[in-house]
């Protein structure tokens, strides 16, 4: 589902089947989550406010309820450091900038844990748009930030969607040559 019809054409030369809509409407996103069985979900909502309203939990909220009731079997959110207890990974200065957003991914993410979906929660570091690097790592350590590649966040989903080791993860999504902290951390095997 994409809110941009330029986003739609471009998805479905890819192959894609791709629903036109806004999240923040419940009735139209029930009814494409409704319209065919549906095996996962992979959302990457967020973005500016819209009449006052956060794409960040409410969208999403939606999205998970509507995949309840379409017995969803698999969620994917990609939310952010910073949100939850990832805050600790962020500069003070970082923190006052994004924290209405990371407060509404916050709540998603809670939404998603106790919604009964099997689901994994992947908080990506600063995001780059660039070519990836193949370098995307997930760790459960909340404490560590860095940058990663747009591509290698989409890389890591792709490999939590089937992998069994990544049910009720919450996770950071860093590229290994891009870390900001010192921490040591272990990376999560997904095979």
């Amino acid at each position: 589902m994409v809110r941009s019809s330029i986003a739609q054409v471009e998805l479905e030369a890819m192959g894609l089947g791709v629903g036109l809509g806004d999240a923040l409407n419940l009735d139209v996103v029930e009814q494409l989550i409704m319209a065919e069985p549906v095996w996962a979900v992979i959302s990457t909502i967020g973005g500016l406010p819209q009449d006052g309203q956060r794409a960040d939990y409410l969208g999403n909220k939606h999205l998970i309820d509507a995949a309840v009731k379409a017995g969803v079997e698999r969620f994917i959110l990609v939310s952010s450091i910073g949100s939850g207890d990832s805050a600790a990974a962020l500069p003070p200065q970082a923190l006052n900038t994004l924290g209405d957003v990371l407060a509404e991914k916050e709540r998603a993410e809670q939404h998603l844990i106790q919604s009964g979906l099997s689901y994994t929660i992947i908080r990506p570091g600063g995001l780059k748009s660039e070519a990836p690097t193949g370098q995307g790592v997930l760790t459960t350590n909340p404490a560590v930030s860095g940058t990663i590649h747009r591509a290698d966040v989409a890389q890591l989903v792709c490999q939590c969607l089937f992998s069994p080791k990544a049910v009720g993860q919450v996770v950071s999504a860093i590229d290994r040559n891009q870390i900001y902290t010192q921490t040591e951390f272990e990376v999560l095997d997904l095979e």
